[in-house]
């Protein structure tokens, strides 16, 4: 199977990530895309994170009914922080008759040289890309490993949501209600 690895803190998910994994199954080589739920990135601080089992439940609370997408905890037992190249070889071993190709946002594919051996992650998996609102041109933009995705422009964020929740503000239509009903029931974000 070709699997399409989109990772994440998904904190909480929301429609965008839930558009763009659909879009990168219905529309790529992919037979499925795995949400590879982060601990914690090394490029982001955990303050204001949930608990990664709590991410990982509202993660597949959204996709429940979707046999294309999946959710993995593969990251919380490795090392932390976690590095996606670590991740992607651990995953190939664990999962040899597999192949898996990474997916990212058009806004950290400029910044995606600083990644620990980004070098083997293009030469060994390669990148689907999709569109970011306000993206400067990428060196990376025009490499054979690049696969560039049409998909939506989606200018949601995780902070804008999480700051609503602070408010006291609804988050209807933003995330599955699925996952509106975790958050409560669990006082996340709150």
């Amino acid at each position: 199977m070709k699997i399409g690895l989109f990772f994440g803190s998904f904190n909480p998910i929301h429609i965008g990530h839930l558009a763009i994994a659909n879009i990168m199954a219905e529309t790529t080589d992919f037979d499925q895309v795995w949400f590879v739920v982060s601990p914690q990135s090394p490029f982001k601080k955990s303050k204001g994170l949930a608990h990664e089992f709590d991410r990982l439940d509202m993660v597949e609370a959204a996709i429940y009914d979707n046999a294309k997408l999946k959710a993995t905890d593969i990251e919380f037992s490795m090392p932390k922080p976690s590095y996606t190249v670590d991740t992607l070889a651990y995953l190939s071993d664990k999962y040899p008759n597999h192949r898996f190709s990474l997916i990212i946002g058009e806004d950290n594919l400029k910044s995606f040289p600083k990644w620990k051996n980004h070098q083997v992650i293009l030469d060994q998996y390669g990148l689907y890309v999709y569109p970011r609102p306000n993206m400067g041109v990428s060196e990376l933009s025009v490499h054979s490993s690049v696969k560039w995705i049409k998909a939506p422009l989606f200018d949601i964020s995780a902070t804008f949501i999480r700051n609503l929740l602070k408010e006291n503000k609804s988050i209807r239509y933003l995330v599955p209600n699925s996952v509106i009903e975790l958050i409560i029931s669990k006082k996340l974000y709150s």
